[in-house]
């Protein structure tokens, strides 16, 4: 028995490969295009003996995909392959299209014609799971009721116009062929690896190197905030026990400012690494907003909780002491991202085999 999973060298496919291999001995084929998100380092962790092999690829390679499914025969699909920063989406929306609207049309379309020849038990068993986002369903006013699965979309980004394309092509596959798809929307995750561009990673190394910690506005933006091992957990759940064709939200039940979320970080670097200098909350910095900011998300998760039984473990203020607290203990993964040098540990450690 083995899956493959797309992005696999990425934040959120990193924490979920980790995950998997701890919990099941089912192999792991993870195919990573290795842009400046995937980092191979995030999966150093595990050892030579784990089920594991890294295929260097791109999602958009139909043929590439098609062997690799030919050779493997996974019994499940996960696609978190994406390029998903609004920032970059914003100055380089080329990249976004090719990957998220590209990729995943000739990411289904290898696995259809796979699946299509699959037969009996191993037919009716095989699942296709599509990792997505709540940025599909636009904005939300103060008042408006959090996001459920039947909100209609409304991106308002490149970055969440891509996302919402993919969503679009996952769900007709499933109507106009059949394919037994699972498609999941989550709220912001954060935690273990993640790439210092995102909100939470930027202000911990920014703090930590005395530079301004940047706020876009009047810092009021709201997000839902998801630790990312509960986000891990509940694909699995969705795997697992979903519903063919349906769309499930997952979220943390936690809507914070953005300004919240930095003065929490700095309460807790104040605690665990205090600076001579005073609190870190002297580098507190308003910038420009963001072209186009949407003013707040919020995920209803009703529904995995009713139907699939799930709800997250972790509460924010336990789940960003937890990734303070990794990222303090891990200084040498931060000082190699943020420098570049993962790039050539990349370049002379990766080969396509089992990686540990």
């Amino acid at each position: 028995m083995s899956i493959l999973v797309t992005g696999g060298a990425g934040f959120i496919g990193s924490n979920f490969i980790i995950e998997w291999l701890q919990q099941s001995p089912s192999r792991v084929i993870n195919v990573d295009k290795l842009t400046y998100a995937g980092n191979l380092q995030n999966l150093s962790c595990l050892a030579e003996t784990e089920p594991h092999i890294f295929c260097h690829g791109d999602i958009a390679d139909q043929g590439f995909i098609e062997s690799l499914l030919t050779e493997h025969k996974p019994t499940a699909i996960i696609n978190f392959a994406a390029e998903s920063h609004v920032d970059r989406s914003i100055h380089g929306p080329g990249d976004f299209i090719q990957t998220n609207v590209v990729g995943t049309f000739n990411l289904l379309q290898a696995t259809r014609n796979y699946w299509e020849k699959l037969e009996g038990e191993d037919k009716a068993t095989f699942r296709f799971l599509h990792v997505s986002t709540d940025e599909v369903y636009g904005s939300l006013a103060p008042q408006d009721p959090a996001f459920c699965e039947t909100t209609a979309f409304a991106p308002n980004s490149p970055y969440s116009a891509s996302k919402a394309a993919s969503d679009h092509m996952v769900r007709a596959w499933h109507h106009t062929y059949g394919l037994p798809v699972l498609t999941t929307n989550c709220s912001n995750n954060y935690g273990p690896f993640q790439f210092p561009e995102k909100l939470i990673p930027l202000m911990i190394i920014n703090a930590l190197n005395g530079k301004p910690l940047p706020i876009y506005g009047d810092g009021l933006n709201v997000r839902d905030w998801l630790y990312v091992k509960d986000h891990c957990a509940a694909i699995r759940v969705v795997l697992d026990k979903g519903r063919l064709g349906e769309t499930y939200n997952i979220g943390g039940y936690n809507e914070k400012t953005n300004i919240e979320i930095v003065t929490t970080i700095c309460d807790i670097l104040d605690d665990l690494q205090p600076n001579p200098a005073g609190s870190y909350k002297r580098l507190i910095t308003y910038v420009t907003d963001r072209p186009g900011h949407d003013r707040r998300y919020a995920i209803d998760a009703q529904k995995m909780k009713n139907e699939l039984g799930w709800t997250p473990d972790d509460t924010f203020e336990t789940g960003i002491r937890k990734t303070i607290e990794w990222y303090l203990n891990n200084l040498t993964w931060l000082e190699s991202v943020t420098s570049g040098d993962y790039r050539t540990w990349m370049d002379r450690n990766y080969e396509q085999r089992n990686i540990g």
